[in-house]
């Protein structure tokens, strides 16, 4: 996916009255023992409890990446928050964050019961555009996060494409067909998600009309490896005939069964104490596994066998490799 331009964004915060000077860091941080829970003026930074601190509703990243967190909470550790987060006040001493989530959570993580803090005047459509351009200008946000954030300013706060592409630095073009992605299915939007599939790759799927249609062509482009102009050939095959993959897919060879497959298959189903399939692929040596999960609480608890068997065998091998240590002679 091509990365979004960020140079042109704080013109979105300028016309909240935000320039780049708001959020310019001072030179010298508050003192770390000073604890202040009452508002002070905007633009000045002061330490806040982070107990009085509430996520923000607008929030528009859906995913957080654990081990990025882990690193910044090592960060924080060593060196303190160096960056304000930026909250409103919502009375009764309470406060919502604008922006610094990861910041936030990191901060949790790492113990600290306070953080630096600038205070805001913001109204929700407002906090909401902040907490959106904040995302676009780090390129936090994957393309389906991204709509969903300008699906929500567009919708709760009556705004045109043209006032939203204004407010973000972006062309009314961009945000169209940026908010057209959730009229795919939800399966081809977690592909787009997730990095499987890219942009070029997934918006010519809108041209076909069902949702099923466009699993069965995103699987098809995966199998298949097809560039972009790959998938608008057979997305105009697919226009022409729903049912041409059907028709072209030749009649796969028989395959003896793999014994080896068969009683790995069993074996993780004893094991697991769920269904499990092996489905070998066409390359020597590749293949996909399923593991099947009918509640909650049943993924749960293969999470915890999977988790723990992997933390057993890392122990093993450490005790293995010890005693292999232990056994060596040396001459001194």
């Amino acid at each position: 996916m091509k990365k979004a331009k960020t140079g042109g964004l704080g013109r979105g915060l300028g016309a909240l009255g935000l320039g780049k000077d708001a959020l310019t860091l001072p030179t010298d941080p508050p003192p770390e023992e000073k604890t202040e829970t009452a508002a002070a003026p905007a633009g000045v930074p002061a330490q806040l409890s982070i107990d009085v601190i509430q996520p923000n509703r607008f929030q528009p990243r859906r995913e957080f990446d654990e081990a990025a967190l882990e690193e910044l909470r090592e960060s924080i550790a060593q060196h303190g928050i160096l960056q304000p987060v930026t909250v409103r006040d919502i009375g009764a001493g309470k406060y919502e964050l604008i922006a610094g989530e990861r910041r936030l959570r990191a901060a949790k993580m790492a113990g600290l019961t306070t953080v630096p803090a600038f205070f805001r005047t913001a109204n929700d459509a407002e906090m909401a555009e902040m907490a959106l351009i904040e995302n676009l200008q780090r390129e936090d946000l994957n393309p389906i996060e991204e709509a969903h954030a300008y699906q929500r300013l567009l919708t709760e706060f009556k705004l045109s494409q043209e006032q939203l592409a204004r407010r973000v630095a972006r062309s009314r073009s961009a945000i169209a067909n940026s908010v057209r992605l959730l009229r795919l299915a939800k399966e081809v939007q977690a592909f787009i998600a997730n990095g499987v599939l890219t942009m070029g790759q997934a918006r010519p799927l809108l041209a076909l009309e069902t949702a099923a249609l466009q699993r069965e062509a995103a699987e098809y482009i995966q199998e298949h490896e097809l560039s972009a102009r790959g998938v608008e050939a057979l997305v105009k095959r697919l226009a022409k005939d729903p049912n041409a993959l059907k028709k072209s897919a030749p009649p796969k060879p028989e395959k003896k069964p793999d014994l080896f497959v068969r009683e790995a298959e069993e074996r993780l189903t004893r094991s697991l104490g769920t269904k499990v399939r092996i489905q070998t692929g066409r390359e020597e040596g590749k293949g996909r596994l399923e593991i099947s999960y009918f509640s909650a609480e049943d993924l749960e608890r293969l999470l915890s066998l999977l988790t723990v068997s992997a933390d057993g065998a890392a122990k093993e091998d450490k005790r293995a490799a010890l005693r292999a240590f232990s056994k060596q002679k040396f001459t001194v």
